[in-house]
């Protein structure tokens, strides 16, 4: 299956385990190349105005200064989708109750895979904005 309709079915158990309370973390790793941007991690937070996520960029070079921003879920979807593959080549999401690893192959083949909780219990990003 394209990694694009596969990344979909991934991204309906991000939504689930967000609605369900059980989201703990998001990290997209293994990059393709040697790019500057090295993992881009996403944390949630519940507030009473509904619930959005802290997408922190994290980059190799020590000039280039990580980066934060708050998004809506829409929003981190659309955000995330456009670095799959270029550079990311895997996305692990973390829940209280199972993790779940989205890969894309060479062939552009996407792959989920779910393993044991690394995570027993949800920690809200902490937001300085």
């Amino acid at each position: 299956m394209p990694y694009q309709d596969e990344f979909v079915l991934f991204w309906d158990q991000v939504r689930e385990s967000i609605h369900d309370r059980r989201f703990a973390k998001l990290t997209m790793a293994k990059t393709i190349g040697k790019p500057n941007l090295k993992n881009i991690f996403v944390r949630p937070i519940y507030s009473e105005d509904g619930f959005k996520v802290l997408v922190k960029l994290r980059y190799a070079s020590k000039e280039t200064e990580d980066e934060e921003k708050e998004l809506t879920l829409e929003d981190a979807f659309e955000f995330l989708k456009s670095h799959l593959k270029a550079p990311f080549s895997t996305v692990l999401l973390f829940t209280t109750t199972k993790d779940v690893t989205f890969k894309i192959n060479k062939k552009g083949a996407g792959t989920i895979t779910e393993n044991v909780p690394t995570f027993r219990d949800v920690t809200q990003a902490k937001t300085d904005f």
